[in-house]
């Protein structure tokens, strides 16, 4: 099978560095004090403006001030490695899709997340860097099925006959339905993969 993996906060723990550069940037550079609401009330892809009251300008600013140092402290996580290199050995075809911006001054974005995958240990067939339509993206590479954290796209995904499976995280977790499979980490990752290289053949 051809797997479409996202990266942040699926393949890496994204939201802690993220947050943790915005309290710094809301306290020190904007000056203003930090009353974020918890992610758990954050179920899409905008928390930053949602949760400190950005505008787009300052959103940006952010971005350039902090985002390669958000992008190499992300930690992997647990067994990400291990099973992507099991799935490898078994014949699949891995493609890392992710929306990371290729535009933030002095980040070298593609070069930062490739280094991360060598240095985890995650082998890999493709990345595709700044995808913000992943469904076409995954049409256009023939993507069978899907591991991301936003239910939004893994609706659209299913929607349009591609497999998807949710990585829950605080953002996600709140949200009941019952037709997209959800998993708490990659070995449950693992163990549905299984189960729809057994429903394909």
């Amino acid at each position: 099978m051809r797997i479409g993996i996202d990266i942040d906060d699926t393949t890496f723990i994204t939201v802690k560095a993220m947050i943790k550069y915005a309290d710094v940037y809301h306290s020190q550079v904007l000056g203003r004090k930090t009353t974020k609401n918890t992610l758990g009330l954050i179920q899409n892809r905008y928390y930053l403006k949602a949760i400190y009251g950005w505008n787009d300008n300052e959103k940006f600013d952010f971005f350039d001030k902090y985002y390669k140092d958000v992008l190499k402290e992300c930690k992997m996580m647990k067994d990400a490695n291990i099973v992507c290199q099991r799935l490898k050995e078994k014949g699949h075809q891995i493609y890392f899709i992710t929306a990371r911006l290729t535009n933030i001054k002095d980040c070298q974005t593609e070069e930062i997340t490739k280094q991360s995958l060598e240095e985890n240990h995650i082998p890999y067939d493709k990345l595709i860097i700044n995808a913000s339509d992943k469904l076409k993206v995954a049409k256009e590479n023939e993507i069978q099925v899907f591991i991301e954290d936003s239910y939004d796209t893994c609706k659209e995904l299913l929607e349009n006959g591609i497999e998807s499976i949710l990585m829950t995280t605080k953002m996600n977790q709140d949200i009941h339905q019952e037709t997209i499979v959800r998993v708490k980490n990659w070995k449950e990752i693992y163990e549905e993969i299984l189960k729809i290289e057994n429903k394909i053949i």
